[in-house]
């Protein structure tokens, strides 16, 4: 995914994503929040969609004390195939004024879900209760929406966790085909930032589809390069992470105390050492 790339009023580059602050204002009674969403993608090459359809959008203030703390984002119907969603590329899912306050869990109502196989088939899956009951990811940290200004959550689909193979990917005629189980992780883009770069080898030639994640204690989310060696991943909470990088016939390469800074891109390139014969 060329990550210059731009589709009016969808999906935008890492280049082009923005972190806006959620300080106090004045007495305005709203704020804006913005949703958008991205993939940790998957890492296989005969796939060449996983899309899924959306039709609405819920969100969760943490202080409401009445019987239905949830307020309605968006209702309607938008497509989204997560592949084109990689290497910091996002989608817009909404953009609408809400009340202030604190908001920590969004639910997300997906009705449809599918996955093409490259040059053989497309599966559509079940959804299990994600149209009638809704997929419901905590924000972390909560999300807080001050008087006239605007604050951005990113939704982070893993495609790989989330599509399930059945049968053997090896070859096309093994797919049995696929069972969902979504994979969501919301971000306070607020207090997140971007860890991005590119991959060679020693010779200084970039390398593709290399496997670049990042942990805290556990994974946090993965990506693969491009062909021009390139990786992105956004929505990563400020802190301190270590960041590995893999491909067949190298050494793996990992790097400790990377540090990520709110509203900020860390850079971290990688040379990779191919392994002795």
């Amino acid at each position: 995914m060329n990550k210059k790339r731009l589709i009016s009023l969808a999906i935008f580059g890492v280049a082009l994503l923005y972190f806006t602050g959620c300080q106090e204002a004045d007495n305005d009674q709203t704020g804006r929040i913005i949703v958008k969403i991205t993939d940790a993608p998957f890492p296989i090459d005969l796939i060449d969609e996983a899309s899924v359809t959306i039709t609405r959008v819920e969100v969760r203030n943490e202080a409401d004390s009445t019987g239905n703390p949830f307020l309605t984002l968006f209702e309607g119907s938008m497509e989204f195939n997560l592949l084109d969603l990689r290497n910091g590329v996002t989608a817009d899912l909404l953009d609408v004024e809400i009340p202030v306050g604190n908001y920590n869990l969004i639910r997300i109502y997906v009705e449809n879900a599918s996955i093409s196989v490259k040059d053989f088939d497309t599966y559509t899956v079940k959804v299990p209760s994600g149209s009638q009951t809704g997929i419901k990811v905590f924000i972390k940290p909560s999300l807080k929406v001050a008087g006239g200004l605007t604050a951005e959550v990113l939704l982070d689909f893993n495609v790989d966790k989330s599509f399930v193979l059945k049968g053997n990917m090896n070859t096309p005629a093994g797919i049995k085909g696929f069972n969902f189980k979504p994979v969501i992780r919301a971000v306070n883009n607020t207090t997140a930032g971007v860890v991005q770069g590119v991959v060679m080898d020693t010779d200084s030639v970039l390398l593709s589809d290399v496997s670049v994640w990042i942990e805290q204690d556990t994974v946090v989310t993965t990506a693969y390069t491009n062909d021009e060696g390139f990786y992105a991943m956004p929505g990563i909470p400020a802190g301190q992470y270590s960041l590995s990088a893999l491909k067949e016939g190298f050494d793996t390469l990992t790097y400790n105390n990377v540090e990520v800074i709110e509203g900020n891109f860390t850079i971290q390139n990688f040379m990779l050492e191919a392994l002795e014969e």
